[in-house]
């Protein structure tokens, strides 16, 4: 598909209404709702900052958790988590929907901004229509959560009119949310001049580049729990790569496939052929696969475990796969060292265990040393990035976990197929 698109910088926005989709879904605390990290409302800062002096009025939307908007359907699901029908009252749902308001998202935009946010307490009803229609430029509103629309999920023309009524022009600046096609994300643009916001337009420069015209060597580095969750990711990159790093627990599938003994490790035993296929396939392209050549294990799960070091494809019966081992950690680190182009997606061990991250944080810590340019995609690459201290040292962290896998499959993301071509 073409990443080739219009951005704000190309369409006259001023004294007009822009409806804005941003990905306000922000991490919040069980208990009290407060918002526990507001990096995705800062990452939207700079498009609204830029809409908002160009004297257009503002009206931002998003989705936050996945609320039911069905009663009926809240009552299903709940019952399916095992909690008594009789006690599942409309009431308790409707509380349910209160606890993913975005009222605080609202709060803390103000602040941010340094000036009033006007929060609409529905989405497409009477408060958002009479105060998107007293919107004046310069001026920003907030949607309440797009998921409370029973069409939203279902990308209903009639929702995703209603909410284009609103506004003469539409941004999409939440890349996290591209991949699904909903009414705020592809729907409304049937309806509205499309174009993309600029942290969208980052993500489509700087991810576009690495896959269609990559500095070399090009080096993937992919990990994660499961083969299945990266099978198109690793066809594709095996088109473009130089080299395919391959850790996490999807490693112990392809050890498995090459007649090792994994003990207890993950295993996905009906993706076996398909891991041989791709190892046939890399060897048949010239592409380096790496696997690990040892591994750190453990008699259980659990942060308490002892690790222990195996030869990768000899762990004993008895112990599981947790993380790549030190000749491992030698043997990727050197691979990314005199990169060109790294692209990192899904951590090499159980990062979230101290004694187990330290395959993660070696990786981590090579890809941020190199001089190649270094991209992180999104979900776990990107928490362990944080978390790990080594995010100020990468070229691009993606905002979307789901998103950035799917472009790195080179699949058609419908929020961004859907804004017009420069």
């Amino acid at each position: 598909m073409n990443y080739n698109k219009k951005t704000v910088y190309d369409i006259d926005v001023a004294g007009k209404k822009v409806l804005l989709r941003c990905d306000f879904n922000v991490p919040q605390d069980k208990a009290t709702g407060a918002i526990t990290s507001d990096k995705r409302i800062v990452a939207a800062l700079p498009t609204i900052r830029y809409l908002l002096g160009q004297g257009a009025a503002v009206i931002a939307c998003s989705h936050l958790g996945k609320p039911e908007p069905s009663f009926e359907k809240w009552v299903k699901k709940q019952a399916e988590k095992g909690k008594d029908p009789a006690e599942l009252t409309e009431e308790k749902w409707q509380k349910s929907l209160k606890k993913l308001t975005l009222a605080p998202v609202a709060e803390r935009l103000s602040e941010l901004l340094g000036k009033p946010v006007v929060f609409a307490h529905d989405v497409v009803g009477p408060d958002a229509k009479a105060k998107a229609a007293a919107l004046k430029g310069g001026e920003i509103m907030l949607l309440e959560n797009t998921r409370f629309e029973k069409g939203e999920t279902k990308n209903d023309p009639a929702l995703a009119k209603e909410l284009a009524s609103m506004a003469e022009v539409y941004v999409s600046d939440a890349f996290g949310s591209v991949h699904r096609a909903h009414a705020s994300t592809a729907g409304v643009a049937a309806y509205l001049p499309a174009v993309s916001g600029l942290l969208v337009a980052k993500e489509l420069e700087v991810m576009g580049k690495a896959l269609d015209d990559p500095k070399r060597p090009f080096v993937a580095v992919l990990g994660g729990a499961k083969v299945s969750d990266k099978i198109a990711v690793i066809n594709n990159l095996l088109e473009k790569a130089d080299t395919v790093i391959i850790g996490g627990g999807m490693a112990y599938t392809f050890a498995k496939a090459q007649g090792g003994e994994i003990g207890t490790s993950l295993c996905e035993e009906d993706k076996i052929e398909l891991a041989l296929g791709l190892l046939k396939k890399a060897a048949d392209k010239g592409v380096k696969l790496l696997l690990p050549v040892d591994t750190v294990c453990a008699d259980h799960f659990g942060a308490d475990a002892a690790p222990v070091v195996y030869e990768a494809g000899k762990i004993p019966a008895d112990m599981m796969g947790m993380d790549i081992g030190p000749k491992t950690v030698e043997l990727f680190s050197e691979a990314v060292k005199d990169a060109g182009t790294v692209v990192w997606n899904g951590p090499m061990g159980v990062f979230e265990f101290d004694t187990f991250a330290v395959g993660t944080k070696a990786v981590a810590k090579a890809i941020a040393e190199s001089k190649a340019v270094s991209i992180i995609g999104g979900g776990d690459s990107a928490a362990a990035v944080e978390k790990l201290g080594f995010a100020d040292k990468m070229t691009h962290i993606s905002t979307g976990g789901g998103a950035s896998l799917e472009f790195l499959e080179g699949l058609e993301l419908p929020g961004i197929a859907c804004l017009q071509d420069k």
